[in-house]
């Protein structure tokens, strides 16, 4: 138990990485620099802040990577509980890192608008912040496409979390409600964007995801494993 205890929080390390940079490049940075109904602020605040687009660039970087790394060590963890759905998990989750790193060329073209090279003095400044906001709404269409897989891992996963017996059920259900969260949050938003985002739903549907996941992530990093009773009682009774 021993090698669980120690494998849980390698994973509930990873799984903080993935929350802090994913917090910081999705959340904290676009709500910093990008105004979404204006080109022209959107690029001054980029131009002034370039440093804090190219840190959001960074821990998204470390972000997928963490993230690619975690359903395996997860995967070592939850075999034992069901190894087909520990498979699952991995696949499901590992789908959404290529598609997130070649996302980000978006931004690294960003950065290529903002360079000011020579190659760029053909276009007028108008031209080029409709080009900043074309790349930026191109890097929320494939994280859209992303969060499918974001929303579709947490099943297995939190099945697997349910039936494993030394995680607490609840995160689980919380992880399961949120895979359908995610899913409700693509398609509304992909049919009825505008009409959608104002809804109060758009706002709360991935609260159960938000809450599974960072539940899980500190319970395995502070509490690691609980050892199953039955497996002292029989040890006891062994000897």
């Amino acid at each position: 138990m021993g090698s669980n205890k120690k494998t849980a929080r390698i994973a509930g390390l990873l799984y903080l990485i993935v929350i802090l940079t994913g917090t910081f490049n999705l959340g904290y940075v676009p709500d910093k620099l990008i105004v979404w109904g204006n080109a022209a602020a959107t690029f001054k605040n980029i131009t002034d802040s370039e440093m804090l687009f190219r840190l959001g660039i960074l821990s998204g970087l470390i972000c997928y990577l963490a993230f690619l790394l975690l359903p395996f060590v997860l995967y070592q963890l939850l075999k034992q509980v069901n190894k087909t759905s520990a498979i699952l998990m991995v696949i499901l989750s590992a789908v959404s890192v290529p598609i997130s790193l070649v996302n980000t060329l978006n931004k690294f073209a960003v950065l290529n608008l903002l360079s000011k090279s020579d190659y760029l003095k053909v276009f007028e400044i108008e031209k080029l912040q409709s080009q900043v906001m074309l790349y930026l709404h191109s890097y929320e269409n494939g994280n859209q496409i992303a969060s499918i897989f974001w929303g579709l891992w947490l099943l297995p996963f939190g099945y697997l979390v349910c039936k494993s017996g030394f995680l607490p059920k609840f995160l689980g259900i919380l992880l399961m409600i949120g895979c359908f969260g995610y899913l409700i949050n693509f398609t509304g938003g992909f049919l009825f964007k505008d009409s959608y985002n104002k809804t109060i739903i758009s706002d709360y549907v991935t609260l159960p995801a938000s809450l599974g996941e960072v539940g899980t992530c500190l319970w395995l990093l502070i509490m690691g494993v609980k050892e199953k009773k039955h497996t002292t009682e029989n040890n006891l009774n062994s000897i």
